[in-house]
């Protein structure tokens, strides 16, 4: 089985004596060292599992599905003396370490794939396997690591012998490190002292009996089993929700998918130009749009040009992009040369859509196809339409001939279901706006009031009235006031709405809404007094998710003048009414998820707040659209 081999690699000198020490016990105890390698859903030791781990040790392979107990590998691993894995210092080992508490793997591990390099021969397992010219592959063709991710899906949709096809592939890795270890040992050139007997490790790693597979049965449904819309996200506010996914390209002469998700019924199209992605999403009136595309940049980072002062100090990535890959997650930074185009358009796009007051979310669709138990992007469209149907996600594009793009475009509003009904974790910190992540574990944050409405319409007493019912209070303009203070300015009407403008004007009213929520951090229930312009309302929207009410109150103008004149004197209420500041607050009616007339007495404010209170103790929160 073990071919000639070329001999023309460069030997190392000398070995490491730490290795030495490796292969004297290897060639002692040939019957003690075991060869293990492993299937996963994934390469994320953070979000995949394995699948089925795979070895061989004296002279007998076996193999343990995912389901089934662990004993005879734990038994194995503890009795071995030396472990034998490719790859498997940053990987297998991991994931077993992980999955499998407790167990007792080797002291000793012996990674392949860098004892080939000390000979020149390099990359994954298979390309070292062909330059070798080992043949352990037979009746595989061209399965690869990812084909072994979708074999294990096929099984669990009832195809047992895409069961037995990836157990063959796993025992073909295991039976070829012994065939690649005897290569690079002959290649090492070892001292007859150290290996005075000649041992073949393709005989422990591919014993007699390592093609005899195991028989296999129909996938437990335990395995099969994957969660569904209406047990998930029915009774949250996303069940009634109106989302728009977009998939976006960094080019508007190609097509970004485009969808809209209402509670679980989805269409979906190609959608070509910045103005039309704008206006096709405002006709929507979403609650929530969720893009797959950057929408911020590095902390640190101007623009996207690689002509950035700070490019050098800062770099390419995003601290979320950083924690994915920490994560095992393949990400693109978002100012690679490639991608700077899409992250220019990406913010183009959520920053016009938010100062319309459209909350908009970057989302990761990856990890939504983990939960629905389907592979992640390149698997193929009917994996993914597979997928979204059997989560409950209904629509026409189940029969139709849609692209790869509309269908993820489908899986990032979903995000955006996920989001409203608090199922998401943000990736990032104050310094970068978040990546949102499903997250079924994720514990629910604060329930957050937001009230906006014109001077003297009874904000406050609204807001007050919450506080007194356990609410923790907070206003825009004690910010504003913190900055007059700096800048040594009287605390007047006057001034608070001379900054305010200055702050919006500058693009800085996210800046300011953060600000405002940092001085309640910490609070089960807040209310947010003075919400002015429709980024407040975005802002809020995308931070809280459906846990955010945002209440409008208006009154009657003859009221509201009477009730001026009371609070503040006879003269100002025009002027104060006309300004640049308050004339936008009319804006934000129509994003409101309730208006409530103050017209009728502190009585009916108070009965009001009341069943707002209980409203949010026995449901959470409604969406807009409900």
């Amino acid at each position: 089985m073990l071919k000639k081999v070329d001999h023309s690699f460069k030997i190392p000198k000398a070995l490491p004596r730490h290795l030495r020490e490796q292969l004297a016990l290897c060639h002692e105890y040939p019957q003690d060292v075991l060869f293990v390698d492993i299937e996963t859903t994934g390469l994320s030791h953070y979000y995949d599992e394995i699948t089925i781990i795979g070895w061989s040790l004296g002279g007998r392979a076996s193999t343990v599905v995912k389901g089934a107990s662990a004993d005879d590998f734990r038994r194995d691993a503890a009795r071995a003396k030396v472990m034998v894995t490719f790859n498997g210092i940053r990987f297998d080992q991991r994931f077993i370490l992980q999955e499998l508490k407790g167990i007792e793997l080797p002291k000793h591990h012996i990674d392949l794939m860098y004892l080939c390099r000390r000979v020149g021969l390099k990359g994954g397992q298979k390309a070292i396997e062909r330059e070798l010219k080992l043949s352990f592959r037979d009746g595989l063709g061209d399965v690869d690591g990812f084909a072994a991710v979708l074999l294990w899906h096929e099984y669990l949709r009832g195809d047992v012998a895409a069961l037995e096809r990836l157990i063959h592939y796993n025992r073909a890795d295991v039976g070829a490190m012994g065939a690649i270890f005897d290569s690079v040992l002959q290649l090492f050139a070892v001292e007859r002292d150290l290996f005075q007997a000649s041992t073949k490790f393709v005989e422990w790693a591919a014993p007699a009996n390592w093609l005899m597979l195991p028989e296999v049965s129909p996938a437990a449904s335990h395995l099969t089993a994957a969660p569904h819309f209406d047990e998930l996200l029915s009774d949250t506010p996303a069940g009634n929700a109106t989302i728009v996914g977009i998939d976006l390209t960094g080019s508007e002469a190609k097509g970004s998918g485009w969808s809209l998700l209402q509670g679980s019924d989805a269409e979906c199209r190609l959608v070509f130009t910045d103005a039309d992605l704008i206006a096709q999403t405002l006709a929507a009136k979403p609650d929530l749009v969720s893009i797959d595309s950057p929408l911020s940049l590095p902390f640190g980072r101007t623009i996207v040009e690689d002509s950035d002062p700070g490019r050098d100090e800062y770099g390419i990535m995003r601290r979320c992009e950083r924690e994915l890959k920490r994560r095992g997650v393949n990400v693109y930074p978002c100012l690679l040369p490639s991608m700077q185009k899409l992250t220019a358009r990406g913010i183009r796009l959520a920053n016009t859509l938010r100062q319309l007051g459209v909350p908009v979310i970057e989302s990761y669709p990856g990890a939504a196809q983990d939960i629905m138990r389907i592979p992640r992007k390149g698997a193929g469209i009917e994996w993914l339409k597979l997928g979204l149907g059997r989560f409950g996600i209904r629509g026409s594009y189940l029969e139709e001939n849609v692209s790869h793009d509309e269908l993820d475009a489908i899986t990032s509003a979903l995000v955006g279901s996920f989001h409203l009904a608090n199922l998401t974790e943000a990736l990032g910190d104050s310094d970068e706006a978040p990546l949102i992540i499903p997250d079924l574990n994720a514990k629910p944050g604060p329930f957050t009031v937001g009230i906006s409405g014109p001077i003297a319409s009874g904000k406050t007493s609204f807001a007050r009235e919450l506080e007194a019912r356990g609410f923790t209070y907070v206003r825009f303009s004690q910010v504003l006031d913190d900055l007059l203070r700096e800048r040594g300015l009287e605390l007047t009407r006057e001034n608070r709405q001379k900054l305010g403008k200055e702050i919006n004007s500058s693009g800085k009213q996210r800046w300011l809404a953060e600000q405002t929520l940092n001085r309640v951090e910490g609070s089960n229930r807040i209310v947010i007094d003075g919400l002015r312009f429709g980024e407040d309302h975005a802002f809020f929207s995308e931070h809280f998710g459906g846990r955010f009410k945002h209440i409008y109150i208006q009154t009657d103008d003859g009221l509201r003048r009477s009730r001026y004149s009371e609070r503040d004197g006879n003269d100002g209420f025009d002027e104060v009414s006309s300004s640049d500041v308050e004339s936008g607050v009319a804006l934000l009616k129509p994003l409101a998820h309730e208006t409530f007339s103050n017209d009728g007495g502190r009585d009916a404010l108070s009965k009001r707040v009341a069943a707002i209170v209980q409203e949010i103790e026995e449901r959470g929160c409604q969406s807009q659209s409900s």
